[in-house]
């Protein structure tokens, strides 16, 4: 529950973020049917492409971080994880990115993903709206290389999946606000609450630098002794939970 929940609030107070960056191509996209309600299906088809996209990102990153957990090195990867989010905010030209831009520099994948992007625009289809979405999720992006760099401190490849899901859910009403209605979120409105991300994100990655750094600070930075008792007492209530299962059954 506690992922759930933070990778729909990370994703929905991110989305505002999108408001301001991403909103030009919500707005423009292709939305595919006559009626209000083919609209909105084209646009959640769109979001749901997103949605896969930050899914594989989640397995892959979730894979990684499984592999650093099993060496030893969960605790610095929550310091790790925290550092890159607050440079994420420091340094935000790093992960800027601009769809109309043809220069050959930076990585080529994402100018062929560029590309690719251009031409779907030109097409009024489901399946464009769907791949314009699955496409759009590799697009470099702060807030979702917070989102990603959290779903690897799980440690956990099914974890960071459910995360990272949940995350692409919570950005799903503000997009796919802006792609049906237009932009219904004034300028100023979107600049105010762009402000606020960054403060958000520099907040989380304390947290996951506090949480790293096993200070001895109840629910903040707990002790490397307390959470493995902690998983330790979690672990015998699932095995005691399971074996009341089992007797049931029998």
């Amino acid at each position: 529950m506690e992922i759930i929940i933070a990778g729909l609030v990370l994703g929905f107070v991110t989305s505002f973020h999108c408001a301001g960056m991403c909103g030009p191509i919500a707005i423009a996209l292709p939305l595919h049917g006559n009626t209000k309600l083919e609209k909105i299906f084209g646009g959640v088809l769109y979001n749901l492409g997103r949605t896969i996209t930050y899914v594989v990102l989640g397995a892959a990153f979730g894979l990684l971080g499984q592999g650093i957990g099993a060496l030893g090195f969960q605790r610095w990867l929550s310091v790790v994880t925290g550092m890159i989010m607050i440079l994420t905010v420091l340094f935000p030209s790093l992960f800027s990115f601009n769809l109309g831009s043809r220069n050959r520099g930076g990585f080529f994948i994402l100018n062929y993903i560029k590309a690719g992007l251009r031409n779907l625009f030109s097409t009024k289809s489901y399946m464009s709206l769907f791949t314009i979405g699955v496409l759009n999720g590799f697009l470099p992006c702060g807030p979702l290389y917070a989102a990603i760099i959290v779903s690897a401190s799980y440690g956990h490849v099914l974890k960071s999946m459910l995360f990272m899901a949940m995350f692409g859910l919570g950005t799903l009403p503000m997009l796919l606000g802006i792609s049906v209605l237009g932009n219904f979120i004034s300028l100023p409105l979107r600049r105010k609450l762009s402000n606020f991300i960054p403060v958000v994100i520099v907040f989380l990655g304390i947290l996951f630098i506090l949480r790293g750094l096993n200070l001895g600070i109840p629910f903040l930075s707990p002790t490397e002794k307390k959470i493995e008792k902690k998983m330790k007492k979690t672990q015998k209530e699932h095995s005691i939970k399971k074996i009341g299962q089992e007797d049931i059954k029998k």
